[in-house]
This record gives structure tokens, sequence and C-alpha cells, in this order.
């Protein structure tokens, strides 16, 4: 039998457990991507009825909403939403986070821009002093990958195209390694501005308003 000693995704059920509790009857809730987010979505059908629905940051959370009877609404439609919940691939403790390892990043930021309360759900080891030990993702439009490329490399990163994956929008990723992020913000922005970047998976600028460790919340940000 597993118990919560021997199970490996202990804390990230923990985690999506504690979102649940943040959840608001009668909304729609936004909803992330990834292994930590799909135990948040087992726990969602559980009360699918007290909900109107979801708005997905990406296909594969979409059909996992489908398939626990959620109606997936479209963002358009529903305008500003009173929470959204998702993983992350790091921490730091400001909130600030890198995300895009399951390369949702340019869904998963416009739903957390447009949510009144962005929830991250990790487990410990996802929790860091200094952004950048997980490769940076970078979502770039196919035509402009090496020109991209050779910018990051100019802001002293290491770029790896992720060959063989394609974002739900129809572009490519580059992972940016070697990076010590000491100002996630200024980076995020400096970034943005390459002509050919869709998205950088730096949530920097609109972190997280909480952060949930298995099921307990982060400490408040340093001063």
């Amino acid at each position: 039998m597993t118990t919560a000693a021997t199970d490996p995704n202990a804390g990230k059920r923990a985690a999506a457990e504690a979102a649940l509790k943040e959840v608001q009857d009668d909304s729609v809730v936004g909803v992330g991507t990834g292994s930590t987010v799909r135990f948040f979505i087992e726990g969602l059908a559980r009360m699918r009825a007290r909900i109107e629905g979801a708005v997905s940051s990406s296909e594969q959370s979409s059909a996992l909403l489908r398939a626990a009877g959620i109606p997936v609404l479209d963002l358009n439609a529903v305008g500003p939403i009173p929470l959204y919940v998702d993983g992350a691939d790091e921490c730091d403790p400001w909130r600030r986070l890198i995300k895009g390892g399951g390369a949702a990043l340019t869904r998963e930021k416009i739903v957390a821009e447009a949510a009144q309360r962005f929830v991250c759900i990790i487990d410990p080891s996802k929790r860091v002093e200094v952004l950048g030990r997980f490769p940076l993702p970078v979502e770039v439009i196919p035509m402009a990958r090496s020109l991209v490329a050779r910018a990051l490399v100019q802001l002293g990163g290491q770029p790896v195209w992720r060959d063989g994956t394609t974002t739900d929008n129809g572009n490519w990723i580059l992972d940016v390694h070697g990076l010590r992020i000491t100002d996630p913000v200024g980076l995020e922005r400096e970034i943005n501005q390459i002509p050919g970047v869709v998205s950088v998976g730096l949530f920097a600028r609109r972190p997280a308003d909480v952060v949930l460790i298995g099921a307990t919340p982060m400490a408040d940000p340093p001063r």
C-alpha cells in the first residue's frame, strides 16, 4: 500500500488539495499545466457541480478537464477570472517563477495576467534561492530561432533548441542554460524585447500571489 511516506507525489497531491480550498463557488477557474496540476484537476472534478467551468492554459489540460466533465471556456468570453492555479519549474523567495517545462508558458502567462489571484502549487524540490538552475524556456517564432539564440548568448545564456517540441501556438522552444537570474524582472523585460520572442518563461513582473509548498504556504518574501 502506498502511504504519504512512500508516495513520490505526496507533495504534489498535498499542494493540489490545498489549492482546492481557494476555489470559489459559481466561478470560472484558471487551470495551468503539468504534473502537479493534474492532481488539482482530479480534485476539481469532485466539485465540478460547484463551478461554472475552467479556462485552460494548454490543450493537454483542456483534454483532462473535458474528460473530468468540466466545461472548458474561452478566456475572451469570460474576461477576468478570480483564480488561476498552476505549477512551476522553479520558485524563488519572492514568488517569482520559471515556467515552461511543459511548453505552455505563453498561454500560462496570459491566464495568469487575467487572474485576480495566482496560486502556484509546487513540491519542495522546486524551491530555490536564485532562479536559473532549471533551463529558462523561451518560446520563439520558428524563423527567428537562430536570431533569438544569438541574442540569448549575448545575455550570457546557452540556448538549446528543444528539438521535436512544437507549442500549442505552433512555435518552438529554446531552453537557456547557464543563467543565474539575480534580476528576474529586468531579464524578463529584456528577453521579451528580442524580435521573434513570443514569451519567456520568467513570471517575475507578475509573480504568484500565493505559493503552496505541499499544503504549506510559503513565507512572505524577504524585505
